[in-house]
């Protein structure tokens, strides 16, 4: 039986992979002879399909949950499958949702080939660059921090000035940061079910694997730095925490949380981890909810979260992040099937992504009675 649910997700895998080649772009002509048009004339079916693919994700999901719960599965079969999905994923199309890993591939150009900083120059302003025919938002500055800036020089430069070999090469980065996550969620946990409530969740898988988004590197110094603390090298720890935070400046609200491991140290008292992997899920959970405030909730944002509840695997916070990343998720089917980003798209991606939430949140405190039980209780 276990070898069978492994052989149908491997397939699966690859059916995505083909699905994922659907979404080219016309104007990048490195890959345009695989152009089909196919979701501009069928944006129902592809729509479809889309939604198709998420369920089925998550399906496998539950199951491999299951049997590593179950014994079904075990450790190495575990690594198995988070080996096989990284591989196989590696060459999926990384810009079937998002246009992001473009803009670190051309933002990348501008600093290591041009000699420009991309803090002052934009991509647009080299006119007659080929990336400028498929890269979105070339009209902005560097939108991440020199941490980011600095990684991306592995990538460019392995490329050898070949797009093509460019653009996997900063997919091979974010798997592995992927593999680098979920080793050091067990490195701080030392229990296996945390890499697998993690790694396996299909919103991680895609926007990681994928797309490709950095959020994966961002998260990983964020935890790497919480390792550390937890054996008292402090140093180390706020210098990977600020690594962190110079990618993307949402694990800076994390700095308190360290600030306050460092004064229980100093006290010589007990730290309670579990109430400090609950403090940094809500904090980053913040983050996530404060994105409007500067343009909009991305789904790839739900990674900053993520991490944290699999180390606490409290019952109540799983549920609601697992209904989070399966209605972010949603949130792209709005602009394949209306093929707008403008009314009616921003309602209904708002709806599709808080209404079930709310309804389960709500269920939640009915059904288990949970303000009687503390539910932030740590």
């Amino acid at each position: 039986m276990k070898k069978w649910i492994i052989s149908f997700y491997s397939v699966f895998l690859i059916a995505f992979i083909f699905y994922s080649y659907l979404f080219i772009d016309f104007n990048l002509s490195y890959l345009n002879r695989f152009y089909s048009n196919f979701i501009f004339d069928n944006r129902q079916l592809t729509s479809i399909m889309y939604a198709s693919f998420i369920c089925t994700f998550f399906v496998f999901y539950f199951l491999f949950w299951r049997m590593y719960l179950n014994n079904t599965l075990g450790k190495k079969d575990i690594k198995w499958i988070i080996g096989m999905t990284s591989l196989t994923l590696l060459i999926s199309y990384p810009a079937m949702l998002s246009y992001d890993i473009f803009n670190y591939v051309l933002t990348a150009k501008v600093l290591y080939l041009y000699k420009e900083n991309p803090y002052i120059i934009m991509p647009m302003q080299f006119t007659g660059d080929p990336f400028l025919a498929f890269t979105h938002a070339a009209n902005k500055i560097a939108l991440y921090g020199p941490t980011w800036l600095g990684i991306t020089s592995i990538p460019h430069f392995l490329g050898f000035g070949n797009f093509i070999l460019i653009l996997f090469n900063f997919k091979l980065l974010a798997a592995a940061f992927y593999a680098a996550t979920a080793w050091m969620l067990y490195k701080i946990s030392k229990d296996f079910l945390s890499v697998v409530i993690f790694s396996l969740n299909p919103l991680v898988i895609i926007e990681t694997l994928v797309s490709g988004h950095n959020d994966i590197a961002v998260v990983f110094f964020a935890l790497s730095g919480l390792y550390l603390l937890s054996k008292k090298k402090i140093l180390l720890a706020f210098i990977l925490l600020l690594l962190s935070i110079l990618i993307k400046y949402s694990t800076l609200l994390l700095l308190p949380v360290f600030l306050y491991v460092v004064f229980l140290r100093i006290k010589n008292k007990t730290v309670n981890w579990d109430k400090i992997y609950a403090i940094c899920a809500i904090l980053m959970l913040t983050a996530f909810l404060l994105a409007p405030f500067r343009e909009e909730i991305y789904p790839w944002y739900a990674i900053w979260f993520l991490p944290f509840v699999a180390l606490l695997r409290r019952k109540s916070m799983m549920v609601v992040s697992l209904v989070f990343s399966f209605s972010l998720l949603l949130r792209y089917i709005p602009y394949m099937l209306l093929g707008t980003h403008l009314d009616p798209s921003p309602l209904i991606k708002t709806l599709v992504t808080f209404v079930p939430v709310t309804c389960v949140l709500m269920f939640m405190f009915v059904k288990n009675k949970l303000w009687e039980k503390r539910f932030f209780r740590f």
